[in-house]
């Protein structure tokens, strides 16, 4: 066996070696090192570096907001409110619609669009905003048109930020009545429905501006008088609520009726923090309330109360503004006692009460409660009425920050805008918002403290990171950046996205992973308590980094380099590994010699870095890096803008890595297509991001024809990443080749796996220090490997030729496996691809004994699962005709009916669509889980064993042996034995199930079963990890006007209209 190892690793190396031009490359690296410098680099250094190009950047942006706060300001101040105002604005949904006369309908005039490759080439127009409103807010209402003409006066600044600072996005003004004015303007597409359910004022960047944190608790009626379209109501209500908090703000939500419930038991008596987890599992128990019983609303009161002074007396929470939100649909009394027991006279608590229904019978007294505690009331008739009656306490709680004129500047989570933008490049891209409230700066409105809006702009994260250059990061390395809150901002190991179907779709909790879920080395969370706490410094961890979609994994120690972004809730890390990775190579060469190297046509540049920046000044835009850099050298473009040490290091890769492309001409011209059939592609790739390739075949018959293009990011350099190829050929010693099976999902059509990638680094030391310079390779089919791997296994050393066994003979099976275990070669072509503990578990299983491979568990907080949907329905006895003819004509009257209740009729005729206010849940198929893998990796120390196991009639001898300079391994196993009583050794991935096993000493049937502990869920869903609080707080103002305390939702149907449903649903 080891004579065909031999035999097959020898011609292996010798094909690889001779048609990558390996041995060249790395003498002609060698030939330059006297020339090359190798300098450490200074974390710390670095990351404060990038932590003030990145403070700068962002203070850019601030500044363009800060005018727009100005100007916003004192356009409202020079308005006198007219409300018969006459004003045609341009409304984004109605620009360039024509009537049937081809006349442009009213708010629609001609409005010029034009793509824009900063604005990933939406159509947009750059001269000028336009306005958008949500399908239920009247177009030409006199709020809006004042609102409207007054901010007319932005647009000039728009224009002047972005004039100032081409690097700016998208920039706004989101008014407090409901309108949204945004640069540059688009059109706004509708959705499938024809509704335009965009809301600026429930996005997170409004709330944050417009609010300081908030401690909740949500009290809801659920006695009996609740039942039906009230309860339906109070549900949309509290979904309405909770969708208004954000990750610094922190509920819990209390039902009563004869008793009081916390609707999650496990939340009994604190407060948790509003993130997408903890929001999304409120709305899945509100939906399941029922009404019933009798209202004790006191004792949910008490019980409110004495939650939030303890949370507020512990230092938990958020410390700022408390609030008790009361929605039923009546009370018989006021509760004085409970207030004056619990809040006052300093009324530390505010609360706001909605009245559920139309019933005005006990409107006074819930108005009472809203008015004598700061707080506000509303009275909510019809689902439509919800949306515009929850967004009053927002306004209510921002008061305090108004009357101080405050204009705290806030920064959201990452997220990303799939309701703002229709385009999916557009809408999955993520990014943050840094916006500002805007003040009504009147004397006479001053102790009402009007909030007028919020103006913002958007920051591409991908952005930010462009100031942590990827050459600087060595081969592994790279930058991130996470929130106040220990969440992840950007990461390159953050995957907000799933598929559903062949749909893209952002994950539920994607901007709520927290850094202990992708760093999850980082067990007792210092790196995450050190960021979370602004503080700069470093450490050391061992991790364990899966790659090739979680089949492989690389064993590294990663140094972490962290520091605050002054001015901004976020931190930066910087991550480079231990060894090669913390060293830069400086080379050095005329641009002369360079440039004309430059413009070989083998040669590429990584398009994602940034070698020349392309996007401010138009005309550049539409060159690549390669070609902004040879303008930059030629001197063709003086005004461009490079990373000179980039350029320098690229330049010198050209010089040295030129004759690459005449050795490859060279063979490709004096191939053997009998011999060497199979070889289709050489490639190289340098730490500067330069790439050559050349292909031996012709284009058309390239078995993978996604590799070294954008479709295949992987394999090519990427702002996240070196190559696939070049990241596992550094973690081999040089000259060792790593050989890569393509599995079918990669390959052209799928079907079996058809070319294997083969890559290996090359090395340069200097003083001692070692660097990787480049890596190199080719990729061939695998028919190529198989047939020389089959002549190989026909080899014999014996005299006579005569050998005793073949891997032709029936009696043994051969495989050809990588390190992970993975099957290049076998008899039976279906295993090609297969990992071998699931073709031969007894084998696998004794590698694993003997410590030949090793299991590696690995973990995944960012999974989703399959969730099982079960629909339980109720069977009934069987209808006469007759009698079912009646109850679907009730059931059609009472559905119509109860239609009509549920919209405001005025909103029909004010509105040019009418929206549905409230969409039935669909059930996803997937939700976030956490889950548990296995990764197999070979012991390279051990580079052959055998065995016997033992199969019960019989033994089954093997053999493994590895193949010198490389990552394979020849096994021969005894095909006669039958060893199927071991179990396959599966790559299965498990969801991780919080279970206990039962107490000791517990007695029944049931004693040894691992059940699932609810206590265990509970106690992680109750933690309250490690976060830092926002600078600012605005409770209260003494100069608040606590009087403006309450309003009622418009009614617009007759009594009798209401009767009708109501006497229908009796019958």
């Amino acid at each position: 066996v080891k004579s065909w190892a031999d035999a097959f690793g020898g011609e292996l190396y010798s094909i690889v070696t001779k048609y990558s031009g390996s041995l060249l490359l790395q003498k002609k690296y060698k030939d330059v090192e006297p020339t090359l410098k190798i300098e450490e680099v200074d974390g710390v250094e670095l990351v404060k570096k990038f932590s003030e190009q990145m403070e700068s950047m962002l203070r850019r942006k601030v500044e363009a907001v800060e005018r727009l706060v100005e100007a916003a300001e004192d356009a409202d101040l020079n308005h006198e409110y007219n409300s018969s105002l006459e004003f045609d604005y341009y409304n984004s949904v109605l620009i360039n619609e024509k009537d049937e006369n081809d006349n442009y309908v009213e708010l629609g005039d001609e409005f010029i669009l034009e793509p824009n490759e900063h604005f990933n080439n939406l159509l947009v127009n750059t001269t000028y905003s336009d306005i958008q409103l949500p399908t239920n807010v009247y177009n030409k209402d006199p709020d809006i048109l004042n609102g409207v003409y007054m901010s007319e006066a932005l647009n000039p600044i728009f224009v002047d930020n972005f004039e100032r600072d081409p690097t700016l996005t998208w920039q706004y003004f989101g008014s407090s009545t409901g309108f949204f004015r945004l640069y540059p303007g688009i059109k706004w597409l509708p959705d499938e429905n024809g509704v335009i359910s965009f809301d600026c004022r429930n996005r997170g960047w409004y709330i944050q501006a417009a609010t300081s944190p908030k401690d909740i608790v949500i009290i809801v009626d659920v006695s009996g008088s609740m039942k039906g379209l009230r309860l339906t109501i109070a549900k949309h209500t509290i979904i309405t609520i909770l969708d208004t908090l954000g990750e610094n703000d922190f509920v819990n939500i209390i039902a009563y009726n004869d008793y009081v419930h916390f609707i999650e038991p496990c939340f009994k008596g604190i407060l948790v923090q509003a993130d997408r987890d903890n929001r999304e599992h409120f709305k899945q128990l509100v939906d399941e309330l029922q009404a019933k019983g009798v209202g004790t609303v006191n004792k949910a009161l008490a019980e409110s109360f004495k939650i939030l002074r303890e949370f507020r007396d512990a230092g938990q929470g958020g410390l700022c503004n408390q609030a008790i939100m009361l929605i039923t649909d009546g009370a018989v009394e006021d509760y004085e006692a409970v207030f004056e027991k619990y809040n006052w006279p300093d009324r530390k608590v505010r609360v706001f009460t909605y009245l559920i229904g139309r019933e005005v019978t006990f409107a006074p007294n819930v108005k009472w409660i809203a008015c004598n505690n700061k707080g506000y009331y509303t009275q909510i008739s019809t689902l439509a009425d919800v949306q515009e009656n929850v967004m009053e306490y927002l306004h209510v709680l921002s008061r305090p920050m108004v009357i101080n004129h405050d204009h705290d500047i806030i920064w959201t989570e990452a997220y990303m805008d799939s309701e703002l933008f229709a385009s999916q490049a557009q809408s999955l891209l993520l990014m943050t918002t840094v916006a500002m409230p805007v003040f009504s700066k009147k004397n006479e409105t001053r102790s009402h403290g009007i909030l007028l809006g919020v103006v913002g702009s958007d920051v591409p994260l991908r952005e930010l990171l462009k100031l942590a250059p990827r050459y600087k990061l060595g081969v592994h390395g790279y930058a991130f950046l996470n929130t106040n809150n220990g969440y992840i901002l950007s990461h390159p190991d953050l995957r907000p996205l799933y598929k559903e179907g062949k749909k893209l779709k952002p994950k539920p909790n994607y901007n709520s992973v927290d850094l202990s879920e992708v760093e999850w080395e980082d067990q007792d969370e210092i790196l995450r308590t050190a960021m979370i706490n602004g503080e700069t410094g470093y450490l050391s961890m061992d991790v364990k980094v899966p790659v090739d979609k979680g089949k492989r994994v690389l064993f590294l120690t990663n140094d972490y380099f962290f520091t605050d972004i002054s001015g901004t809730p976020f931190s930066l890390g910087v991550v480079l590994s231990r060894g090669h990775g913390e060293y830069i190579l400086l080379g050095n060469t005329s641009v002369e010699e360079g440039l004309h190297d430059l413009l070989q046509p083998d040669l590429s540049l990584a398009n994602e870095w940034i070698y020349c920046i392309t996007d401010i000044d138009p005309d550049h835009r539409k060159l690549s890096q390669l070609e902004a850099v040879i303008r930059f050298l030629t001197g063709e473009e003086p005004d461009l803008e490079c990373d000179e040490e980039l350029v320098q290091e690229v330049l010198f890769d050209a010089v040295v890595t030129a004759p690459m492309e005449a050795y490859w001409t060279t063979l490709a011209l004096n191939m053997s297509m009998e011999t060497e059939a199979g070889v289709e592609m050489a490639f190289l790739g340098t730490r500067a991001g330069l790439m050559r390739s050349a292909l031996y075949v012709g284009s058309e018959k390239i078995s993978n024809r996604k590799f070294l293009t954008r479709k295949d990011k992987e394999s090519i350099f990427t702002m996240d990443h070196f190559p696939l190829w070049y990241r596992r050929a550094a973690e081999h010693p040089p000259g060792s080749f790593i050989y890569s099976i393509v599995s079918e999902d990669e390959s052209e059509g799928g079907g079996l796996p058809k070319v294997v990638t083969v890559s290996t680094a090359v090395a340069v030391s200097v003083d001692g220090k070692m660097g990787i310079a480049a890596a190199v390779g080719v990729q061939i089919k695998l028919e190529l490997l198989q047939r020389k791997f089959w002549m190989a296994m026909q080899q014999c050393s014996a005299l006579d030729g005569a050998c005793p066994l073949s891997c032709q003979d029936d009696i043994l099976n051969c495989f050809l496996i990588d390190n992970n275990g993975f099957i290049l070669v076998s008899k039976r072509p279906a295993e090609t691809g297969k990992f071998f503990g699931a073709v031969d578990g007894s084998v696998m299983t004794q590698l694993l004994n003997m410590g030949m491979f090793r299991r590696v568990t690995m973990y995944d907080y960012q999974a989703m699962c399959k969730v099982p949907y079960h629909h339980h329905s109720g069977a009934r006895p069987l209808l006469s005709p007759i009698y079912a003819f009646l109850a679907a004509v009730k059931w059609l009257i009472s559905d119509f009916l109860i239609f009509l209740l549920e919209f405001n009729m005025s909103s029909f005729w004010h509105s040019d669509n009418l929206a549905d206010a409230h969409k039935h849940k669909k059930h996803d198929t997937l939700q976030p889980c956490d889950t548990e893998y296995p990764v197999f990796v070979y012991e390279p120390a051990i580079k052959e064993t055998n065995g016997l196991i033992e199969c019960g009639d019989c033994q089954k001898m093997f053999v493994a042996q590895q193949i010198a300079s490389s990552n394979l391994l020849l096994l021969v196993t005894d095909a006669a034995c039958d060893c199927s009583v071991f179990p396959p050794v599966l790559l299965d991935v498990k969801e991780v199930e919080y279970i206990l096993p039962c107490t000791a000493g517990s007695t029944g049937p049931f004693v040894n079963v691992l059940a699932h502990n609810a206590s265990v869920k509970c106690e992680r869903m109750r933690s309250q990890k490690l976060r830092r609080r926002p600078d600012t707080c605005h409770a209260f103002h003494p100069e608040e006007n606590a009087q403006d305390c309450g309003g009622a939702a418009e009614v617009s149907v007759s009594p009798m209209l209401l009767l009708l449903p109501l006497a229908l649903l009796l019958w």
